[in-house]
């Protein structure tokens, strides 16, 4: 395909770094955002020569301001956007929900909503102005946008959320050419799960290893959801190991 330019957000590791590599892999301008410039520069520097169509930018995606100066040095560097990876995510402490502080819950809230949020809006207000119109958005949601793991209830409560909304921006978006789909993925090999290995805990109270996947196949997946022309579209995808613990949980 052309090429692209693309935003992916939590790109400074895990799945976030995955997709922005596949992406400079494939010939297109990635802008990198995170909170930590470090590992956003190091992402860019893993690519290789492909990492100078890389734009590292550090961001706090559940802030208004911080969001607003993101797409502002995205209109600089590309002068438009085609898709957005809205991929960065925040867990709490896997407590009782009588246990867990309201900074826990606002934390999560932050990042995995009104994230989201705030980098919709703003790519909608960038698609629409742009020529030609128009885009694709993809939301990372996740297994728990589904199925709840125990003593996950912000986790779970925002991706649920993310669902609601994906489902609504791709109805506002149709008039405008802008497509927005989900990918959900269950249990990527990344350092956020590397603790899967020595067992998690499971409904019926006892903990278990579960099994993981290479996380590049999620890299692929989100490749080709971004690779259809925009009258086509991947509404929602489940990227999962095989036999993690998902249908029929429990």
């Amino acid at each position: 395909m052309d090429q692209k330019i693309v935003l992916v957000t939590g790109a400074g590791s895990g799945i976030g770094r995955s997709v922005a590599h596949a992406f400079l892999k494939n010939g297109h301008a990635v802008a990198l955002a995170g909170r930590r410039r470090d590992r956003l520069d190091e992402t860019a520097e893993l690519a290789g020569a492909d990492g100078a169509r890389a734009l590292p930018v550090a961001t706090d995606v559940g802030s208004p301001e911080a969001v607003d100066q993101l797409f502002a040095a995205v209109q600089e560097r590309f002068g438009r956007l085609d898709v957005v990876f809205n991929n960065a995510g925040a867990g709490a402490p896997p407590v009782p929900i009588e246990e867990l502080t309201w900074e826990q819950w606002k934390t999560v809230v932050d990042v995995n909503l009104h994230g989201v949020f705030l980098c919709t809006r703003a790519a909608v207000a960038m698609m629409k102005k742009q020529s030609p119109q128009g885009g694709r958005i993809i939301n990372n949601g996740s297994i728990s946008a589904y199925v709840p793991r125990p003593n996950s209830s912000p986790y779970t409560a925002t991706k649920h959320a993310v669902t609601g909304l994906t489902r609504s921006t791709s109805l506002d978006g149709r008039a405008f050419n802008i497509a927005c789909g989900q990918i959900d993925i269950g249990n990527a090999a990344t350092d956020m799960t590397a603790g899967m290995v020595n067992g998690v805990l499971q409904p019926d109270g006892s903990k278990r290893a579960e099994p993981r996947f290479d996380v590049q196949h999620v890299a692929d997946a989100v490749l080709y959801m971004a690779n259809l022309p925009l009258d086509a579209n991947v509404q929602f995808m489940t990227v999962m190991a095989t036999t993690m613990p998902y249908i029929a949980r429990g």
